[in-house]
C-alpha cells in the first residue's frame, strides 16, 4: 500500500500571495490566534500586530504565499474564534 505524503503535494501546489487582515476585540481569544498563526508559520511571509488601547482591539496583518485552500483555511478558522474578524486578499496572479 502506498502513503501520500501531502505536505509534499502542498509543496507542489500553486501558491498564491494574500493579505489576512484581522481585528482582536476579545482579548481572551490573542492566544488561540496566535496558536493558530504559529500552526501555519510556515507560509507567512510577515506579521504586524498594532494594538489600538483607546477601543481595546488589535489590529493584525499577515502576509502570506500558500494554496488557496491554506489561506481559506486559515481565514475560515480565525473568523471562528470568538471575537474575532479575518478577511483575505489575493493577489490576482
Amino acid at each position: 500500500m502506498a502513503f501520500l505524503n501531502l505536505e509534499r503535494v502542498v509543496l507542489f501546489m500553486e501558491t498564491r500571495i494574500a493579505i489576512l487582515g484581522i481585528i482582536v476585540e476579545n482579548m481572551d481569544s490573542v492566544s488561540e490566534v496566535n496558536e493558530l498563526l504559529h500552526e501555519y508559520n510556515k507560509y507567512i511571509i510577515g506579521r504586524m500586530g498594532m494594538p489600538y488601547r483607546e477601543k481595546n482591539v488589535s489590529v493584525i496583518s499577515i502576509a502570506m504565499d500558500a494554496p488557496n485552500n491554506v489561506i481559506s483555511a486559515v481565514s475560515g478558522k480565525l473568523g471562528m474564534l470568538d471575537g474575532v474578524s479575518a478577511k483575505a486578499v489575493y493577489s490576482k496572479k
